[in-house]
């Protein structure tokens, strides 16, 4: 536990009780009135124990129901209710229990952390230039063999150690002490504890003979010890706090991508800066090139090119023109617009993206949590062993007990093992949201790891939004050119999809003149001065010459514009006073990178499934287009809820995809639920992981991560658990100095942290098939 000296505070905690203070770190918890979840950076925690004694801090208050604390991101969640408590209440709490909070919200918290991380890198530079010199004047000591050092050169080198390490003890080491005092006073166990008592003693013994070379300690120094464990202790912190900075530092940036102030324009046309919290539904900003959009708004005036790929996961910049959407956290690229502002705070796009990272942020996987619950026991038990160790060896010498001692309490030190978890899931949460992949559950990962069927939704999973024309009949004479804009012409008459889609495909070619829509037929009006029909056979056959093209395959005519193929695509005519012109096949567009999705998937050794309500014909017709093997078609709901029930009593560990209402029982029920960004909010609610611009690629991308991190963990907890199986029986055996001790424990932290590292590199997210990730 690395605490920091804690600075006066920096703002009054009153004025965090007024309502217009407390609102821009809170935000209200759904379906649950008047009740509230606001966040605080916490300074002054970093070890498992921290995490409890802060929880039990807060727990007690007035108004306060709920307190999660994530000691990786040092960062709580409080929920609460403003009739009851006040945040005030919160911050002196903390302060009574040594700690310090701060709005994790507020560009203050940025300001505490930015010191302690400077401050940190000086601690670990004289640390380490004076281990350097002390080591430099152990070497002869060690080296010169008996009677080849006189007594005063001996003694002048244990002096010049001695000076050399004093920076060390009272700048280096002030943490260290400083946190262990605290949890001392407060009547706990951190880890800190047995990391000062072993610096504390070797130092002291140290001291004693050097002073007393003919004493009972006269007879060995752990400069050389103490120094180099000091240093390595603080590089691996450095790496802790560098590795958090990629992770809770991602979403701290986030939170504050808007910006503080916009320029409001007036109706009468003038304009003042104002601050964005203060923007409402109705209000006009002009936004210029290189700012960032405040709130969801549409374009009244001006164009430019919007930055969406943090929201969206387009990697492109898109077009923005009057009458066009944007939305808030996205940046203006290119010319000055003025929006109108229809959204605002946590109702935008940014505002839920924002509170899925934060709570995703506060979760601790179970094993994590079980390492808080036992993190104060062992650390006594460290200390009892590290007693009955010097107990034992006493009779040996005070000088060789207080070593075996100061060994113990250093190679028992449980950093690698509080590690192991939180830092390897947050780095690959971090990964996956640079990616565009929300986490909501960090817990999630560990059930990602162990999935082996995945079951999609097809609307609006496997398929995009809009049809796509894929065959063009025409008859002899007319050029498929010319049938589609005939047939454009007409259909921008209609709001039907199938319309729409021929339009679209048609462009602004021609125009139609006296169009009239028959609801559930077709259209009919002059284009270039021919009177055409378009719309289903029945509608259009008047003159059909070839009866192919007239009705259905299997002889029947049903009513409506669109009608279908034996393969079960739509059809749709064109026809003129002489019969039939064309017909155009229209089908549902596979979601780009599906193909090469399930193919990912499939070559991770994944089965693969599909559950549609739509009818079973066109189901199977696009699993066959994406190469999935089983689909079932005419799903309701509970169907869709018994066949992954089914799936999950054969043994089965089922990941659900989707985005639809009909989609949130049974993302519930499944054991890893994915939801698209566009889905509907129930669908992402009951999700775990929300897939940013759907793309289907980063389905398996996903499932790659949540395994590596379990091999991470893995190897973490294991390298934690051998190392300290090992290094205990022989340091309690006295077959550890204290200076391999330290340097164990700290290659031990600095393993764990480097090893979680490896997550947080896109490049390593690269599943078969996939497209390069973005940095």
């Amino acid at each position: 536990m690395q605490a920091s000296t804690l600075a006066p505070p920096i703002f009054a905690h009153a004025v965090l009780d007024e309502a217009a203070e407390w609102e821009a770190f809170s935000r209200p918890v759904p379906q649950r009135a008047g009740t509230w979840e606001s966040y605080l950076a916490i300074e002054g925690m970093y070890c498992p124990g921290c995490s409890l004694v802060i929880e039990q801090a807060l727990s007690g208050l007035p108004g306060v129901q709920g307190v999660e604390v994530n000691g990786a991101t040092a960062t709580a969640r409080v929920v609460w209710s403003p009739r009851k408590g006040r945040p005030s209440q919160w911050l002196q709490a903390l302060e009574r229990a040594g700690y310090r909070g701060m709005p994790a919200a507020d560009a203050l918290a940025a300001v505490p952390r930015r010191q302690a991380q400077r401050l940190l890198l000086w601690r670990w530079l004289v640390a380490g230039f004076c281990m350097m010199q002390v080591m430099m004047y152990a070497v002869p000591a060690y080296m010169a063999g008996p009677g080849e050092m006189t007594a005063d050169v001996a003694a002048l080198l244990r002096w010049a150690s001695w000076l050399l390490t004093l920076p060390v003890l009272l700048f280096s080491c002030r943490p260290f002490f400083g946190s262990a005092w605290r949890d001392l006073r407060h009547g706990r166990i951190g880890m800190d504890v047995p990391v000062a008592l072993g610096i504390l003693i070797a130092f002291g013994a140290s001291t004693a003979a050097t002073f007393d070379p003919a004493g009972p300690l006269g007879a060995e120094v752990w400069y050389d010890s103490v120094t180099m464990f000091v240093f390595f202790l603080l590089s691996g912190r450095l790496l802790e706090q560098r590795l958090r900075d990629r992770t809770a530092g991602a979403l701290e940036a986030l939170v504050r991508r808007l910006p503080d102030t916009v320029e409001r324009v007036a109706a009468d046309g003038s304009s003042e800066r104002v601050a964005a919290r203060r923007l409402a539904i109705g209000d006009r900003v002009r936004i210029h090139a290189g700012e960032v959009f405040p709130a969801d708004g549409r374009v009244l005036e001006g164009e430019t090119q919007a930055d969406e790929a943090l929201l969206t996961g387009e990697s492109k910049p898109v077009a923005r023109g009057p009458g066009d959407p944007v939305v808030a956290g996205s940046a203006n690229l290119a010319g000055t617009v003025l929006v109108l502002v229809e959204c605002t705070g946590d109702a935008t796009r940014f505002g839920q993206v924002v509170a899925l990272m934060e709570r995703a942020s506060m979760e601790k996987p179970a094993i994590a949590r079980m390492a808080d619950r036992f993190a104060s026991p062992f650390l006594a038990g460290v200390l009892v062993a590290a007693a009955g160790a010097a107990w034992w060896w006493w009779p040996e010498g005070p000088g060789h007990a207080l070593g075996i001692a100061v060994a113990v309490l250093i190679v028992t030190c449980p950093c690698a093992l509080s590690l192991a978890t939180p830092a390897a899931t947050l780095a690959a949460a971090g990964a996956l949201a640079r990616r565009g992949i929300l986490v909501r559950r960090l817990e999630a990962l560990e059930t990602g790891a162990t999935v082996d069927t995945v079951v999609f939704d097809k609307t609006g999973t496997l398929t995009a939004e809009p049809m796509t024309v894929t065959a063009v009949h025409v008859r002899d004479g007319v050029t498929r050119e010319q049938a589609l804009a005939w047939a454009g012409a007409l259909a921008r008459h209609s709001l039907h999809p199938v319309s729409q889609t021929i339009a679209a495909a048609a462009g602004d070619v021609a125009a139609a003149v006296e169009a009239r829509e028959y609801p559930g037929q077709g259209i009919e009006g002059m284009v270039d001065g021919v009177r055409v029909r378009f719309g289903s056979s029945a509608f259009c056959r008047g003159g059909f010459a070839n009866p192919a093209y007239e009705d259905d395959a299997d002889g029947s005519r049903r009513p409506g514009c669109a009608q279908r193929t034996p393969a079960e695509s739509a059809r749709v005519h064109l026809s003129d006073g002489q019969g039939w012109l064309a017909s155009f096949d229209i089908d549902e567009t596979l979601r780009a990178g599906a193909p090469a999705a399930i193919a990912s998937l499939q070559a991770q050794g994944i089965a693969l499934e599909m559950l549609s309500g739509d009818r079973p014909e066109a189901v199977a017709r696009l699993a066959q287009r994406a190469g999935i093997g089983r689909a079932l078609g005419g799903q309701s709901p509970q169907d869709k809820l018994d066949r992954v029930a089914a799936l999950q009593q054969a043994g089965h560990r089922v990941a659900m995809i989707g985005d639809g209402m009909n989609d949130g029982p049974v993302l519930a029920r499944a054991n890893l639920s994915i939801a698209m960004g566009q889905g509907v909010p129930i669908a992402q609610q009951r999700s775990d992981f929300i897939i940013q611009g759907g793309r289907l690629d980063a389905v398996p991308a996903l499932l790659l991560q949540a395994r590596r991190t379990r091999r991470v963990v893995r190897q973490n907890l294991g390298w934690a658990a051998g190392y300290n199986a090992l290094s205990v029986p022989l340091a309690i055996a006295g077959m550890m100095p204290p200076w391999l001790a330290g340097l164990g424990m700290a290659a031990s932290s600095l393993f764990v942290v480097l090893n979680a590292a490896r997550l947080a590199r896109l490049d390593t997210l690269q599943s078969p098939g996939s497209p390069p990730a973005r940095g």
